[in-house]
């Protein structure tokens, strides 16, 4: 054989070497950082909002430690905590940061302009900056939201409804929920609700589930006549102590999501918040495969659902007309 003929076959069993050899690495799997403003605990509400996000990412084929790998971070309920392990994540170069409600995408924006952020279940992105508008959101943030200012008012006249002489309610919230200007406006929105109806509210705020024994000692010595809320991640993880609150101390209530209602409480209207996590998981599946956050429109509900407890209404001694019942969505026995 000539010299050149082997030279030339040496260089390509080489190349032939080096392909089967690349073809037989395993292919990159992709990273994404799960960001919760919470804690660690199976019970919280939020956990079981990102689990339903999960369940979205396996309905679509994804799973973990298969082809998908997944990193969680928890604020603890403390903005400073949260901030900091948003900032691990995106040292961590995750290819996707996952972030619970507003609070934990305002952490993830301000750690990244990069990285691609998907919010699950935010408030008002439009409001609180994340993004330009919820049908081009024009930079690295997009993903669900569940109009948290736009139902407040509707929340209270849906209450009046059932309590005709309603005239004094107390209205839980946690301040540092969202960003200011969602925040501020929610508080236009039941203020002016409260004006059309003629209901005198008394505001409540929470800091921190620490806060919620003052809060409720608050509403007893107000003397109030039935509790509303704003929507807030926090209060969500602790809708049982809520709920258990108003059941002990016969508090008629309107709640922000179904979930109070499950555990005994009266009604709650809004969108369902584990239906509209588990739409959030294919904003990941996009994105990996090459689409811009600030192209992806940022999902919002079709439909609001009104559910009412009659058993706890009978132990309030309330009495919810047929024409009531006919609209809600669920009725629990």
């Amino acid at each position: 054989m000539r010299r050149r003929e082997f030279i030339g076959l040496l260089g390509g069993a080489a190349v032939a070497w080096s392909l089967g050899a690349r073809a037989q690495q395993p292919a990159k799997v992709p990273r994404i950082g799960l960001l919760s403003p919470g804690r660690f605990d199976p019970s919280e509400t939020i956990i079981r909002t990102l689990s339903s996000f999960l369940r979205g990412l396996r309905e679509i084929g994804y799973t973990e430690g298969q082809n998908i790998a997944i990193e969680r971070e928890y604020g603890e309920w403390n903005s400073a905590r949260l901030r900091e392990v948003a900032a691990e994540l995106v040292a961590r170069k995750v290819d996707v940061l996952v972030a619970a409600s507003t609070t934990a995408a305002l952490a993830a924006k301000q750690a990244t302009n990069t990285i691609p952020i998907v919010g699950v279940t935010m408030a008002d992105p439009v409001e609180d900056r994340l993004v330009a508008s919820l049908a081009r959101p024009g930079g690295n943030v997009t993903g669900t939201t569940f109009l948290g200012p736009e139902l407040v008012a509707k929340r209270l006249q849906l209450f009046r409804e059932v309590i005709p002489g309603l005239s004094r309610v107390a209205v839980l919230w946690h301040p540092r929920a969202y960003g200011e200007r969602t925040m501020a406006g929610m508080l236009k929105e039941v203020d002016v609700a409260s004006r059309t109806l003629g209901i005198q509210l008394q505001l409540v705020p929470a800091l921190s589930p620490d806060d919620l024994t003052n809060s409720f000692s608050a509403m007893i010595r107000e003397s109030a006549d039935a509790l509303t809320m704003l929507p807030s991640p926090m209060l969500f993880s602790e809708y049982r102590r809520i709920v258990e609150f108003t059941a002990k101390n016969r508090l008629p209530a309107m709640y922000t999501a179904r979930e109070f209602v499950d555990a005994g409480g009266l009604m709650s209207y809004g969108s369902n918040l584990s239906d509209l996590a588990r739409r959030t998981a294919p904003y990941v599946d996009k994105i990996l495969k090459g689409a811009k956050p600030a192209e992806l429109p940022v999902e919002q509900p079709t439909q609001f659902e009104l559910v009412i407890n009659m058993r706890t209404a009978k132990e309030l001694g309330l009495t919810i007309t047929r024409e009531f019942l006919l609209v809600a969505d669920e009725v629990i026995e």
